[in-house]
């Protein structure tokens, strides 16, 4: 018979997301407590399938003799099937009406979809891993503090690429990475709207619909497709910044400068090769995370716009096919400043 596209993933991740049928939910459903809103909005649902192996990954029992690091005494997630109803509260959730607010800035904003995808990952995980530690985009938004510790750590971004959902511009993601002594492990990232499953796991490569991936190894900037995002600042000093970066690229003769409206999808285009390099300013732990075991495990480059070691917490990252690009790029930014995550 065929062979399942994704056996060659799920062998490498001992991730065995078996297929489960999300029911169509009612819209006569749920009504969901208010939050306090600075400015809100109501939206036509963007239909999004079910991230069915992002949620898998959440229902997994610990695999026993399986350690990640030396003495973490903690372990990968190893086979169980999928809650069939998380499943179909999410899709529920991805497809109804959004109340839309903003957080940091009027560009920087949140549904309730967010709340409750994240509320339903974060709780599914805690019942299996009940000692492990979460950061996530909206509790970190509620004043969650973003310290990571040598502790197992889920590293959550319910809706990657917000503002694109509530416009019904196809290019959104659930993006799920951890962490065990401050390395990370494994990330996975579901393209709802496409339905692409981006997996990496250190050691073990990177994937995408079971396909493996490989980065471009481009090192000319000259023939190099650049993406980057801009960041919830919009203020004239922050904007001036970021166009000036985009203008020092372009003059380099980059091939082009590309904003898509989701970070971590824009580095899942790097780890294909499809794109040959990535920066931002603004960006968060949760962002990154699951990406950069991905660019990583596809023989790509994630480090800091200094030029030196990615540090997940700063806000700020250049990622790229080849360490000569990468270089390449950081040495021609200009720093925009968006403090710390662990500091907020």
């Amino acid at each position: 018979g065929k062979s399942n596209p994704l056996a060659a993933e799920r062998r490498a991740f001992g991730l065995a997301a078996s297929r489960a049928t999300c029911a169509r939910a009612s819209r006569r459903g749920r009504e969901g407590r208010r939050r306090p809103q600075l400015a809100q909005t109501r939206r036509r649902p963007l239909h999004i399938g079910c991230p069915a192996a992002v949620v898998a990954l959440a229902a997994h029992e610990p695999r026993p003799g399986t350690l990640l690091g030396s003495g973490s005494g903690a372990s990968v997630p190893g086979p169980q099937s999928p809650a069939p109803t998380l499943l179909a509260i999410i899709r529920k959730a991805l497809s109804e009406e959004k109340r839309v607010s903003t957080k940091t800035s009027a560009a920087d904003l949140v549904t309730e979809t967010d709340h409750l995808v994240e509320g339903l990952i974060i709780s599914e995980l805690q019942k299996r891993f009940p000692s492990h530690r979460f950061i996530a985009e909206e509790a970190a938004a509620a004043g969650a503090k973003c310290v990571l510790t040598p502790s197992p750590t889920w590293i959550v971004d319910p809706i990657d690429g917000t503002c694109n959902f509530v416009h019904r511009f196809p290019t959104v993601a659930v993006s799920i990475g951890f962490a065990v002594n401050q390395e990370l492990e494994f990330g996975v990232i579901y393209h709802c709207t496409e339905e692409r499953l981006y997996t990496g796991r250190r050691g073990r490569g990177a994937f995408c619909n079971g396909q493996r991936l490989r980065v471009s190894g481009e090192t000319d900037i000259s023939k190099a497709l650049v993406l980057t995002e801009i960041g919830p600042k919009r203020d004239p000093a922050t904007l001036k910044l970021f166009l000036s970066n985009m203008e020092r690229l372009l003059h380099a003769k980059a091939h082009g400068v590309r904003v898509i409206g989701s970070s971590t999808l824009a580095l899942c285009h790097l780890a294909s090769g499809a794109a040959d390099a990535y920066y931002q300013f603004g960006l968060h732990c949760w962002d990154l995370a699951a990406a950069t075991v991905i660019i990583r495990e596809a023989g790509g480059i994630v480090m800091d716009t200094s030029g030196g070691p990615l540090d997940l917490m700063s806000c700020r990252v250049v990622a790229a096919g080849t360490r000569e690009m990468a270089t390449l790029i950081a040495q021609a930014l200009q720093t925009i400043n968006y403090g710390r995550d662990d500091e907020k």
